[in-house]
């Protein structure tokens, strides 16, 4: 790239998505934890009868679609999942001179949003891995991304659960406002499938596998379609209610290390009580500041956790309850990818946009935690 005189202004020049071949559908899904559920009762017969344990109860598609509005989710391991016997994903541990499955994905989506922008590697300054759960402690998965692309630069991990992806689109924002990179991705690799708890009713449904990648750039080097980034704010506020306990700690006290804590966990009602006025309200006062009329907002691309979620928080802003068109989904497909969501559902519904029209990106989740980024389709 030739030496340009760059803007210090921020923008979003493509994105990146891998999907793994693999779905589970509500059915097989059901299917498989009732069949679960069944072999347990029958096992603890005994113990239940003699009212030392309670029954475990079946779940449907009917309450699952209905609490969550998913229809079904790609994994990286299906088979397993789906084995009432082991109910969690597996594959062969790779030696450490090999990539990890991790990075392996994110490397994936990375190399398409780098394809798309037409952008060659040495170009690119930084990597942010931002994802809700990492592989490992250390080395940084961003760092291995980095090495696997060839970037000569640096990259480090950022962890705020479903609000990664944000936090991250911001920070490497605030790198180029300050001149201290052109060029940064952003890539979001989430193996939800290994945290989440396949055996709770409340939750079995919910996550599913995915990897995506934001290219942030300075507009002097950004391709024409690019997206222009009016804005952004983030927001934490502390609270259990969603909470996943796993960590290299749990060896401390060894008697616990398995128990239902260490995956994925959540009072659901609160949050859902909790959490969609103050993203709702966040939204509005942050648009306000940015002299943008709320209602105006041609398309929410939201966290995609849940329908009813959405539905509550986009009728806040826009005014009126927002059709597929205002406030796209991909939920149904997908299932809940953390902090990807929101970036799956801009990457596949933005295109049609016309140069002018706003857009709002958000995601929200455990911490409680929350990330907005305003854009502008560039003209």
């Amino acid at each position: 790239m030739q030496d340009v005189q760059l803007t210090h202004r921020p923008v979003i020049s493509t994105t990146g998505l891998f999907t793994p071949a693999e779905s589970i559908s509500n059915e097989e899904l059901v299917e498989s934890f009732n069949r679960f559920v069944e072999l347990h009762n029958e096992r603890h017969a005994d113990a239940i009868a003699a009212g030392e344990m309670e029954a475990l109860q079946p779940s449907s598609v009917e309450f699952i679609e209905k609490a969550s509005g998913i229809k079904a989710r790609h994994v990286m391991s299906k088979e397993p999942i789906l084995d009432p016997e082991v109910m969690a994903p597996r594959w062969d541990e790779r030696p450490d001179d090999e990539l990890a499955i991790m990075a392996e994905i994110g490397v994936i989506a990375a190399k398409q949003a780098l394809e798309r922008a037409g952008r060659k590697v040495e170009d690119v300054d930084a990597v942010l891995c931002a994802a809700s759960n990492m592989q490992r402690a250390y080395p940084a998965m961003a760092i291995e991304i980095q090495q696997a692309l060839g970037i000569d630069g640096f990259g480090f991990d950022m962890n705020v659960a479903c609000s990664s992806a944000t936090f991250g689109i911001q920070t490497a924002a605030d790198y180029v406002r300050a001149g201290n990179a052109k060029s940064v991705l952003v890539v979001s690799p989430e193996i939800t499938s290994g945290h989440l708890n396949w055996r709770d009713r409340d939750s079995h449904f919910i996550f599913g596998d995915v990897a995506t990648a934001v290219l942030v750039e300075d507009e002097a080097i950004a391709p024409k379609e690019h997206w222009a980034i009016l804005g952004t704010k983030l927001k934490t506020v502390f609270s259990n209610n969603i909470r996943n306990n796993f960590g290299f700690l749990n060896r401390a006290h060894p008697e616990t290390s398995g128990s239902a804590d260490k995956l994925f966990v959540q009072e659901g009602r609160k949050v859902f009580k909790e959490v969609v006025p103050m993203v709702a309200q966040m939204i509005i006062d942050e648009a306000e500041k940015l002299q943008l009329d709320p209602a105006a907002i041609r398309r929410l691309w939201l966290h995609q956790a849940n329908a009813g979620m959405n539905r509550l928080i986009s009728q806040r802003v826009l005014g009126h309850e927002a059709n597929a068109d205002e406030s796209p989904t991909v939920l149904d497909t997908y299932g809940n990818t953390s902090s990807a969501g929101s970036i799956i559902a801009f990457h596949r519904h933005s295109e049609d946009l016309v140069p002018g029209d706003t857009g709002l990106i958000c995601s929200f989740g455990a911490g409680y935690s929350a990330g907005t980024v305003f854009v502008r389709k560039a003209a």
